[in-house]
């Protein structure tokens, strides 16, 4: 397995998703996304595994309500790749695969 958990450091569910894969073991590369974004490679392989990128936003977070963008017609892949704190957090990668949020049932399933 070849785990990345993109998240930041203050976010909870980020945390449990680091604390589940020290628990089992299992390396992993957690990329802040407070420093560095995703790549749009990266982003369209997440996009392609959890169904667009409505579902990556976060519509309720404060990134979102500080840019305005309720209000704005927005390109929503240029916002994420522009600004990486739009996203739902944590994502988790393991090669094709992705997840947004605290997903242990599904990543049990990724050994």
């Amino acid at each position: 397995m070849n785990i990345q958990i993109f998240g930041t450091k203050k976010c909870q569910d980020t945390r449990k998703a680091e604390r589940y894969f020290k628990e089992r073991k299992i390396p992993f590369q957690f990329i802040d996304l407070a420093v560095r974004g995703l790549s749009k490679g990266e982003l369209d392989k997440v996009r392609a595994a959890v169904g667009g990128l409505e579902n990556l936003i976060d519509k309720a977070g404060k990134e979102y309500a500080k840019r305005n963008l309720k209000f704005l017609v927005h390109n929503v892949e240029a916002e994420l790749l522009e600004h990486p704190l739009l996203f739902k957090t944590p994502i988790v990668r393991n090669g094709p695969k992705a997840t947004v949020g605290y997903c242990p049932e599904i990543w049990g399933s990724w050994s």
